[in-house]
C-alpha cells in the first residue's frame, strides 16, 4: 500500500497486522479519489472505521486542511500515527481511539463539522446502518458534506431516504461497492 498522489506521493504505509482490516486497494483507491477530486481542496475529512488510515492519508496528501481518524482496534491506532508520521502529515490529523458512534457523539459535542465523511465498517454487520442513523440530522453533516460508504456488493441500502440522504452515486467493483450520498 502506498499514497497514490499530491504532497506524500508514493511514500509506503504499513497494514495493521491480522485478518481484522480490509485494506482498500491501491486500484480502488485511486478510483474513490478520482471521483472525489474536485471535493478535497482544503476540506475537513472524516474518516471512520480508519483500519491503517490509509483513506485519511490520501485525502490530506491530495489537499484536505485535516483529517479525523477514528478507529478502535489499538494495533491500528498506532499503525495509522506510523503513517501519518512517514507521511509527515500528523500535524493536520487527529487520530482518535474510540467505538465511532461514542467519537461522532464526541465529535458533535465539539462542534465539529465535515465536507467528506468516509467509513469503511465491517461487512454485512450493519454497522453503516446505525452510523447513518446517527448522521441523520447530525450537525456534523453539512448542506454539501459527502458521505461515502464501502461495503460489500449485497448491502442493502433501501432505507437511505427514510433517514434524510439520497444517493447520489454508486460504484461497483468486484466484491465492494462506495455508495456516495447527500442529505435530501
Amino acid at each position: 500500500m502506498r499514497v497514490i498522489a499530491g504532497k506524500a506521493r508514493r511514500i509506503q504505509l504499513k497494514t495493521v497486522p491480522g485478518m481484522d482490516t480490509r485494506p482498500t486497494t491501491d486500484r480502488i483507491k485511486e478510483t474513490l479519489f478520482n471521483i472525489l477530486q474536485t471535493e478535497l481542496y482544503r476540506a475537513c475529512f472524516l474518516d471512520l472505521f480508519s483500519g491503517s488510515g490509509a483513506i485519511g492519508i490520501e485525502a490530506l496528501s491530495r489537499g484536505c486542511e485535516m483529517a479525523v481518524f477514528v478507529e478502535n482496534n489499538r494495533d491500528a491506532v498506532n499503525c495509522i500515527r506510523e503513517n501519518l508520521k512517514a507521511a509527515k502529515l500528523s500535524e493536520a490529523a487527529v487520530v482518535m481511539q474510540r467505538d465511532v458512534l461514542a467519537a461522532l457523539q464526541q465529535l458533535e459535542q465539539e462542534g465539529k463539522c465535515f465536507d467528506i465523511i468516509f467509513m469503511d465498517p465491517p461487512y454485512n454487520c450493519l454497522h453503516e446502518k446505525k452510523v447513518l442513523n446517527r448522521l441523520s440530522g447530525s450537525p456534523l453533516v453539512h448542506a454539501d458534506t459527502v458521505i461515502i460508504v464501502e461495503a460489500s456488493l449485497e448491502t442493502d441500502f433501501s432505507y437511505i431516504e427514510g433517514y434524510g440522504f439520497t444517493v447520489v452515486r454508486e460504484k461497483n467493483y468486484k466484491t465492494n461497492k462506495h455508495i456516495f450520498l447527500k442529505i435530501k
